[in-house]
């Protein structure tokens, strides 16, 4: 079994009793696949990034657990239609509980960067041929 975390970003102008409905069905998500729930962590209401849904605000919550492979897409699936659900997100973690991250292409830090431009390469000039020479309409 992998270990995964769901991240749920849940509407704030929800009460409590309704939020923790949909953190309870989140749960059972998890459960009703096969899944294994281990720490939960709320972060409690936040300013999102950008308004979503004409919210400016809203409440986080990540679920670590364990599950097969196949668990997280079932989950996504269903958690896509869930009510005052706003972003959610499952990552999947190594074995050492760090993220996963894909190796991206690294670029040199910004203190390393030169702005200063090379200097343009001259182009070797291109050797025109011949004109054709025309000859005389009659």
């Amino acid at each position: 079994m992998n270990k995964y975390e769901l991240a749920v970003v849940i509407s704030a102008k929800i009460d409590d009793e309704a939020r923790a409905d949909v953190l309870e069905r989140a749960k059972a998500l998890i459960t009703r696949f096969g899944g294994q729930i281990g720490e939960i962590e709320e972060w409690g209401k936040r300013k999102l990034a950008y308004e979503i849904q004409k919210q400016t605000e809203a409440y986080y919550y990540f679920i670590n657990f364990e599950a097969e492979t196949h668990t997280p897409a079932e989950i996504e699936g269903r958690m896509r239609i869930m009510e005052n659900v706003l972003r959610y997100l499952v990552v999947r973690k190594d074995e050492n509980d760090t993220f996963v991250v894909t190796p991206e292409k690294t670029s040199a830090p910004a203190e390393e960067v030169v702005t200063e431009e090379a200097p343009a390469e001259e182009a070797p000039a291109a050797e025109e041929a011949p004109a054709a020479e025309e000859e005389p309409a009659e």
